[in-house]
């Protein structure tokens, strides 16, 4: 598995060029925006949207609710590069194409990526339309985003994950929903690969395991943000019970209805945390 920095180095000259960003400018921030929560990146003042289909070796997503965005912007002082559409590796696409976006914005210059996805419930104290901070993953059916030659990537062979996502980040935004008297949860999200939902077999294994979440997507990204020394807070919303716990079969327009509900929230919470990032030290530890 290579990790397609040149094209990387394209892509992000691109979007420098695109943008009208300085060839030495950085990014404070990176959002990988998940279905039916678009409305963040119409958020940034000014802002510059560059479809991915201009972007030169830049994958384009093919699921519903997916626009396929670049958006470059600022939200209070805070200077933004929002992902607005998500690359799947049930798409077929490989892992390399799945975490192009985060070794773009890599590139970028970003220090701090939020991460953001639709999953589903196997915490019985945990209803739609709730907010979940995730404070540790499982990945038990995904390919590891970082195998093969290490010699071209930016970051150690073994990077360490003990703290995948940051707690400093996490005290931020649990600060900022009090401040916003939103209920917002932490928990333990699993990754899969779908795109079938889980049979109710599997949820029960993995709420066994201690899982409270499950979804098909942020896993790798995290993983290759950490490895290039990104700061990660991940951000889910609870869009449906997991299979076995629900009357009705699961179904993906449900996911996207639940999304847009919530999605005033999920931008009044990243705004907030786009307002408090720069009160804290430039470069938080986790």
């Amino acid at each position: 598995m290579k990790h397609f920095q040149p094209e990387v180095s394209e892509a992000t000259q691109f979007i420098r060029r695109e943008s009208g960003l300085d060839k030495d400018a950085s990014i404070d921030l990176g959002i990988i925006l998940g279905s039916g929560l678009d409305d963040v990146a119409k958020a940034l003042r000014p802002r510059r949207t560059i479809p991915f289909r201009s972007i030169p070796q830049f994958p384009e997503p093919s699921i519903a609710g997916q626009v396929g965005m670049v958006v470059i912007g600022k939200l209070e002082n805070t200077s933004v590069c929002c992902i607005q559409g998500r690359l799947h590796y049930y798409e077929g696409y490989s892992m390399e194409q799945v975490t192009f976006p985060v070794r773009m914005l890599g590139s970028l210059g970003i220090r701090h990526l939020i991460v953001t996805n639709a999953a589903g419930t196997m915490n019985q104290r945990f209803r739609p339309g709730d907010l979940m901070l995730i404070k540790d993953h499982i990945s038990l059916f995904l390919p590891n985003p970082l195998l093969g030659s290490n010699q071209m990537a930016p970051g150690p062979r073994f990077p360490d994950l003990s703290q995948a996502y940051s707690v400093q980040l996490r005290k931020i935004a649990i600060k900022c929903a009090k401040d916003l008297r939103l209920v917002i949860k932490e928990g333990l999200y699993v990754a899969v690969s779908g795109p079938s939902y889980e049979t109710p077999a599997e949820i029960a294994m993995l709420k066994k395991m201690g899982g409270d979440a499950v979804g098909m997507s942020t896993v790798p990204e995290v993983i290759v943000a950490r490895q290039m020394g990104i700061e990660c807070l991940g951000i889910s919303v609870i869009t449906n019970l997991a299979a076995g716990l629900a009357k009705a079969p699961l179904d993906h327009q449900e996911v996207l209805n639940i999304g847009a509900q919530v999605h005033q929230a999920v931008s009044r919470l990243i705004i907030s945390f786009c307002r408090a990032l720069p009160k804290w030290s430039p470069n938080p530890t986790v």
